[in-house]
């Protein structure tokens, strides 16, 4: 596993823990009184440095490799999955997944981003930073869950559209713009989870939605903090620094009343524990997922409209 720079101390416990407990039964029964030590020990190590994290120690939690992506929500939390490709314009783009799956039972669409965890995944999905046809296929999964009144579920993780000259000659923009007014004009559910990064308009253009929610060790941004010390100190070496004026953590986010509620993490973060964190993001959704089950279309509708409206009228005071 990868360990981050505030984990140091923790990854000489665990490198300690693999020694003792790698040899032989009789060794392993000599060593229970030092491997329970050491055990004790990690935890409280993992508990002083997840309690106090810093906006860029969140960043790199955020951005870990080993969290759980979209294809991982998936294959734990959906069954039935059905993946649906194509803009029906230009191609496929890998960088968003959607598709029909079952959710609790029920049929729901799920979209998402999907980052890859090997070289060759995160080559094949772009890392995550979609072109206009992958925004154009979200519009056109979207289209069809209006069609047969199936709610829409999307998982945020990306650092932001992909910046490429042939995404740009193909009107990314005009892209992302048609995807946000897609969420917005949705009729039915739509709920939104940011999983890992949710960074610039390739994050809102699927987080338009009824709700939004949050994991804790997430980051939410109208930029990334790397590509906003470029623009302010020329120089990426300020990137911790922006992170601190970015107001990009959960609790930020929430204290504006951008989300709706931040689902708490395992001590230790998401990517330690993957299958406990995908659990309480399923809680989460199917809880959100019912406040609007029985609602109107046009009522979907202006409740979006109403809350994104509200938060200009925040923004203004």
């Amino acid at each position: 596993m990868q360990y981050l720079d505030f984990e140091k101390t923790i990854k000489e416990v665990d490198s300690k823990l693999a020694r003792l407990t790698s040899g032989e039964k009789a060794l392993l029964d000599k060593n229970q009184l030092e491997i329970k030590r050491l055990t004790t020990k990690k935890h409280r190590l993992l508990n002083q440095a997840y309690a106090k994290l810093t906006p860029w120690q969140k960043a790199q939690v955020a951005r870990h490799e080993d969290r759980p992506h979209t294809l991982d929500y998936i294959e734990t939390i959906f069954t039935d999955f059905e993946v649906l490709c194509g803009d029906r314009l230009y191609a496929e783009d890998s960088a968003i997944v959607g598709g029909l799956a079952k959710f609790n039972g029920k049929t729901v669409m799920i979209l998402g981003h999907e980052r890859g965890h090997d070289i060759e995944t995160r080559l094949k999905h772009n890392f995550g930073m979609a072109k206009p046809e992958g925004y154009r296929k979200a519009i056109r999964l979207m289209a069809l869950a209006e069609q047969y009144g199936i709610p829409v579920i999307t998982l945020v993780d990306t650092a932001g559209a992909f910046p490429g000259v042939d995404a740009e000659a193909r009107g990314q923009g005009q892209a992302i713009a048609s995807c946000i007014e897609a969420c917005l004009n949705l009729k039915v559910p739509l709920i939104s989870c940011i999983i890992g990064e949710g960074g610039s308009g390739g994050a809102l253009a699927l987080a338009a939605a009824n709700e939004v929610l949050m994991l804790e060790n997430s980051i939410y941004s109208v930029i990334s903090p790397e590509g906003c010390a470029s623009i302010l100190w020329k120089d990426f070496k300020y990137a911790q620094k922006a992170t601190e004026i970015l107001h990009l953590t959960a609790a930020d986010m929430l204290k504006m009343g951008i989300i709706e509620e931040i689902i708490p993490e395992p001590i230790g973060g998401a990517h330690r524990f993957p299958k406990e964190t995908m659990q309480a993001v399923a809680a989460a959704l199917s809880q959100h997922l019912k406040r609007f089950e029985n609602m109107k279309g046009e009522d979907l509708i202006a409740q979006r409209h109403q809350r994104f409206l509200l938060l200009e009228k925040a923004r203004k005071i």
